[in-house]
């Protein structure tokens, strides 16, 4: 129940009470402190009676105008201001004020904080910046160092701790302070107020006890629990979430005082109301009159029933001691029982019983006291002799030497009560008075216990006093013996005196027999002035007419004082110099010094102050004192050093580098000075309006501030100072921060992905950072190739038109005058076209015949290898070749008489093949006949020979290519494989001696197939030198061997292959 009052405020509407519900903003993070750029989420929080009911909008206002409407009730905000929220169907909240700071420290505390909240302060630096010995501080003293934390934490708040919070930390030699946050620590909930139905109820009413208050619409979490305490004992359970307590029939027992507390269910937060008296009333109730029972008078006895249905029987009784039974005195339908004479035997105790047919009740009991009228009073005055009459109180004293109690005193001062007083232990009172002269004149008291006043007799008051001195006059001088005499003419005895100087008590003497007292004292100089005596004798003081007493006094040391107070005058402004002594006669002479130069020289007749005014000027500064002189000789004053405020001129802002210019990573030192100005002086330190720091200098000069050089560092610089009389500001200073270049960055860039003679390369260099103008140098192989310059920044570009010395490592160097910075080497291969290829056929006779090997090389005069040669035979190909040298390569031909024709070559390396010119070649070869004349004379011949040399030679031929011989390919070709529908060649070499071994002719199948068969000899008919590369540690055995068909033509020659078998 308690939540929902605390969401509600309640405002009368026509006689009725109505609700209306108010926003609640809160924030995210919690601090009304954040750091300029920083994001603070405002969520906006109401209270709906229908829950289902969805809230459409939420308005957000700064300040007081609507700067937004959403759907979510989340926003988030950057700017300082005042924000408040509104829900649909809802009041706007509080205002909640966000500051976003651009300082380097700042406190960050939430915007509410209640009694039990856990609160943290937090002391935040801004980002990248270091400060040392944080300290947070209450009310301008050290709250607590935090070390290793930036967070203070209040872990149960209180009204303890209300107070203003700011925190300070130190950066280089200047200390910074954050903003102020002023903290007070708001109730969860009022003290409650304890209400009741009825205060004064009767037995057996209903009495409800309702514990009023209720949470804080900014905290309504949780609820309240109620607890009801009867002087000091809990009422009903123990805490209770109803705010209520009902008594359905309340007793006599229940009267007494009440209170109720209240607490939030998980908090130690607990309030307590003030105190509520409830009385109840009995049904039954006995009383009597007259209030005082005296003998012989008469007595009624009263029983009151309330609120009983009648008829009702009513009987006495008289209480008994604890043996007896109580007395019946009367039955009757009366309610009240008399006794028509008192005696003292009637005295004791009464109650009455009250009967219908539905109760029996029993009042309370009354105890009737039967008294003895009081004796004649005496008056007094208390205590005797000992009362001052300036501070202390008088006492009368009245009292009877017999009578019953109580007894009702009453005091007189000439006719008029003073006051009434009732003693209920004791036959005598007092009455207390601060006499003064109102209170002279006749005093007496009356004392009764109910048979009425008797009164007591009446005492004189003082008269006047007269004070008279001992010598005659009334100077004198100091030294001298002084005897006052005070006397008064009438008053009762006893009467005391008091003795007065300027209102001062000197002295107090009783007179018990004379009405004449005296005081004697010695003069000093301090003993000028107004005397005067009184005499009070208990009805008032009287006081005497002044009598004045004229004392010659040497003038006391003298007091210099400023006016307007204290020692710091700002230039300008005018100060009075005051000069003043406690004591001395009249006339004095008064006299000013500055630094021990006489100022002015005043005469004072009739005040012991002068005054001595000037408009302060730059000079004033120095020590001042006054003397004071009335004859007895000078008496000087104390000094007081004046210290005269000079405001601030402009200051002088000056920045000192390291090297002529400002580089990254430089330490540049700002000095700030103001010529003239009072210290202490503190000077704050802008870059483009953004504070750097601040230094406090305290004995003049300037101060420094230190900056570690970042490009971001260039800009306007200015300075500030201050010493309390107004800000100066420096004129603007311009500081630009070079950046040293970078290593730079080398790229070569040609037209095509190989770089080739004759192309343009571009070759540039660049540094991702450094100030301009950047000037930058091209090598090839540490050989300065130019030079260029970027005015702006960035890179720039060298060209050069490729050769074949290009080739080789290329790199670069950057330099802004900060450092040269080089780069990394660059490799660059620059590749030569092939030049046109020249085709060589080389044979061993002039006339090449068929049988001859043709030796065919062909060569390219430049170009860079690897290069690939083509080989061809009337435009057809017969081998590719590879030289990684860049020289040339050959290609050996068994000729047949097919290889007549056109031979030619082409050279590639990647770049532009080129083909050689054309060469014929003519193969002269054998006739049809003779072949077939020599292949009939050998048949017979030689065919069982043939067959055997076959069968020996292939035998020998299987067994070396089993031990693995080698090839008789030129080492440094690698031709294609060759394409088995065409004819191979071999290159044999020509010089190497050949015989024929066998022929073979199958004249039978209509095709005349030949083998023939050549063995090496052993013998060298040529020299080793002679010998090609490419026939060496050649030991074939099959040289050739040749297949043709008779019905057709020859077939294209074939490689020769050692490892072929005859056939």
């Amino acid at each position: 129940m308690l939540l929902w009052v605390s969401l509600l405020i309640l405002a009368p509407v026509g006689g009725q009470f109505a609700t209306e519900i108010k926003s609640v903003i809160s924030l995210q993070p919690p601090w009304t402190t954040l750091f300029q750029g920083e994001t603070a989420t405002l969520t906006c929080k109401t209270f709906q009676f229908n829950a289902a009911q969805k809230v459409k909008w939420y308005r957000w206002y700064l300040p007081g105008e609507i700067q937004t409407e959403t759907t979510e009730n989340t926003y988030e905000v950057r700017e300082s201001g005042g924000y408040k929220c509104q829900a649909q169907d809802s009041h706007s909240s509080d205002r909640v004020d966000l500051i976003f700071s651009t300082a380097y420290l700042i406190l960050q505390a939430p915007s509410d904080v209640f009694e039990d909240d856990s609160v943290v302060l937090r002391c935040q630096a801004k980002a990248n910046i270091v400060l040392n010995n944080m300290t947070l501080y209450k009310n301008g003293r050290i709250l607590e160092t935090l070390n290793k934390t930036s967070d203070f934490h209040i872990h149960q708040a209180s009204m303890k701790d209300n107070g203003e919070y700011h925190c300070r930390g130190a950066k280089d030699n200047h200390f910074v302070s954050s903003n102020k946050i002023k903290i007070v620590v708001q109730e969860l909930f009022p003290s409650p107020v304890l209400r009741a139905s009825s205060t004064q109820p009767t037995e057996r009413d209903a009495v409800t006890l309702t514990c009023e208050t209720q949470l804080s619409q900014q905290r309504p979490e949780g609820h309240l629990l109620f607890r009801f305490v009867k002087q000091s004992n809990n009422v009903g359970s123990d805490w209770k979430n109803s705010p209520e307590f009902q008594f359905s029939h309340i007793r006599k027992e229940n009267s007494g005082s009440y209170w109720c507390e209240a607490r939030r269910v998980n908090s130690l937060v607990q309030k307590r109301s003030q105190e509520l008296q409830i009385q109840v009333r009995e049904i039954v109730r006995i009383h009597h009159y007259p209030e005082f029972v005296f003998e012989g008078q008469e007595l009624v006895l009263i029983c009151s029933v309330n609120g009983a249905r009648k008829p009702i029987t009513v009987s006495w009784y008289k209480r008994q001691d604890r043996l007896q039974k109580d007395i019946e005195l009367q039955t009757s339908s009366k309610t009240e029982f008399t006794i028509p004479v008192v005696q003292n035997s009637d005295a004791g105790e009464y109650y009455c019983i009250a009967r219908n047919s539905h109760f029996s009740k029993q009042s309370n009991s009354v105890i009737i006291s039967v008294k003895v009228p009081v004796s004649q009073p005496v008056l007094t005055l208390r205590p005797p002799g000992t009362w001052n009459l300036v501070t202390d109180k008088m006492s009368l004293q009245c009292e009877v030497q017999r009578g019953s109690l109580p007894i009702w005193y009453q005091f007189f001062h000439e006719g008029v009560l003073l006051e009434e007083v009732e003693s209920t232990s004791e036959r005598k009172t007092f009455h207390r008075l601060s006499p003064t002269e109102k209170h002279s004149g006749n005093y007496y008291c009356t004392a009764n216990n109910g048979l009425g006043p008797q009164w007591s007799k009446v005492m004189i008051p003082v008269s006047k006093p007269v004070l008279t001195f001992s010598s005659p006059g009334t100077r004198t001088s100091v030294g001298i013996k002084m005897s006052l005499q005070c006397e008064v003419q009438r008053g009762s005895l006893p009467i005391w005196y008091q003795f007065f100087h300027e209102g001062v008590l000197l002295k107090k003497r009783e007179a018990i027999s004379w009405r004449t007292v005296s005081y004697s004292f010695s003069v000093t100089g301090e003993n000028s002035g107004n005397y005067y005596c009184t005499a009070d004798n208990g009805f008032g003081p009287q006081r005497s007419e002044a009598m004045s007493l004229s004392v010659t006094v040497p003038v006391s040391q003298p007091v210099l004082s400023l006016s307007p107070p204290g020692t710091q005058i700002l230039v300008g402004n005018e100060v009075r110099l005051q000069c003043e002594v406690q004591r001395g006669s009249l006339p004095i002479w008064y006299q000013f010094f500055r630094e021990d130069v006489l100022l002015t020289r005043t005469e004072a007749t009739s005040w012991r102050t002068v005054s001595y005014s000037f408009s302060v000027t730059g000079e004033n500064s120095g020590n001042y004192y006054c003397t004071a002189d009335n004859g007895f000789g000078p008496r000087r004053s104390e000094s007081i050093n004046l210290s005269v405020i000079v405001p601030v001129s402009r200051p002088v802002l000056t920045l000192r580098a390291p090297r002529g210019q400002a580089v990254v990573g430089d330490v540049a030192e700002l000095h700030c000075e103001a010529r003239r100005g009072s210290p202490p002086i503190l000077y704050q330190f802008y870059h483009e309006d953004v504070t750097l720091g601040s230094s406090l200098s305290t004995s003049g000069g300037g101060a420094f501030f230190n900056l570690i050089l970042k490009a971001e560092h260039s800009g306007n610089y200015f300075c500030e100072a201050n010493n309390g009389q107004g800000v100066q500001r420096s004129h603007m200073v311009p500081l630009s921060v070079r950046v040293p270049v970078s290593h730079p960055v080398l790229t070569l860039r040609t037209p095509r992905v190989q770089a080739v003679v004759g192309d343009v390369l571009e070759i540039h260099c660049e540094s991702q950072r450094g100030s301009p103008p950047i000037q930058y140098q091209f090598y090839h192989e540490d050989v300065a190739l130019g030079n260029s310059s970027s005015l702006s920044g960035g890179g720039t570009s060298f060209n050069l038109s490729l050769t074949t010395e290009h080739s080789g490592n290329y790199s670069c160097e950057a330099d802004n005058g900060l450092g040269v910075q080089r780069s990394e080497a660059v490799s660059l291969n620059v590749r030569v076209p092939v030049s046109r290829p020249v085709l060589t056929l080389r044979t061993t006779r002039t006339q090449v015949v068929v049988g001859d090997v043709l030796e065919l090389r062909c060569e390219a005069q430049r170009g860079s290898p690897p290069i690939l040669y083509w080989f061809y035979h009337n435009n057809v190909t017969l081998e590719t070749s590879t030289s990684h040298s860049g020289q040339g390569v050959s290609l050996n031909l068994l000729l047949t008489a097919d290889h007549s024709g056109t031979y030619s070559c082409k050279a590639d390396n990647g770049l532009s093949p080129q083909h050689s010119e054309a060469v014929t070649l003519s193969v002269m070869g054998l006739t049809g006949s003779k072949s077939s004349l020599i292949a009939t004379s050998v048949t017979g011949g030689l065919l069982s020979m043939m067959a055997i040399a076959a069968v020996a030679v292939l035998f020998y031929c299987w067994l070396l290519r089993k031990a693995g011989r080698k090839s008789t390919f030129d080492s440094s070709r690698n031709p294609s494989a060759p394409d088995p529908q065409e004819s191979t060649y071999h290159n044999v070499p020509g010089w190497i001696e050949l015989q024929p071994v066998y022929s073979n002719v199958n004249p039978n199948r209509g095709e005349v197939v030949y083998s023939e068969v050549w063995s090496v000899k052993k013998e060298n008919k040529v020299t080793a030198a002679s010998e090609p590369e490419l026939f060496k540690n050649t030991d074939s055995c099959v040289i050739y061997s040749q297949v043709k068909g008779a019905s057709t033509t020859a077939s294209k020659p074939q490689f020769l292959d050692p490892f072929t078998p005859h056939r």
